[in-house]
């Protein structure tokens, strides 16, 4: 398990895994990826796919920023997998992390939407640390 805030509790036991996932995203993953955070597009920050973090795997996630993105397809509606949600934005947010949830259809239907609402959020974030 990841020991300290220095490595962003990076998880190299889920890393098979997380290679896994990154070369298997859902369609709306691979959009957000592809249209918004790729090589810096985001305001030049830098974006990790399927990042090892604690004991989870965020589906996006920004060092700098402490920003996790999730991209939550329809079983994210159900009890089991909502709960499990849950469990894991609060253990994200308890190491530091802001996380920011986006449904597929969101995604799919109005990505400039994503990109304007994930733009606001850093030049605030950014404007109230300089």
């Amino acid at each position: 398990m990841a020991a300290n805030s220095g490595n962003h509790y990076y998880n190299k036991n889920l890393q098979p895994y997380a290679n896994s996932l990154r070369k298997n995203m859902t369609k709306a993953e691979a959009c957000l990826w592809k249209y918004v955070l790729k090589a810096g597009q985001m305001k030049g920050f830098q974006f990790r796919r399927q990042r090892p973090v604690l004991k989870y795997i965020a589906d996006f996630m920004c060092k700098e920023l402490m920003l996790i993105i999730e991209v939550d397809g329809i079983t994210h509606h159900w009890e089991e997998a909502s709960r499990k949600d849950e469990q894991k934005q609060r253990a994200l947010e308890a190491a530091g992390f802001t996380v920011l949830r986006f449904s597929d259809e969101e995604v799919l239907s109005n990505i400039n939407r994503v990109y304007d609402y994930l733009e606001d959020w850093i030049e605030k974030k950014t404007n109230r640390q300089s």
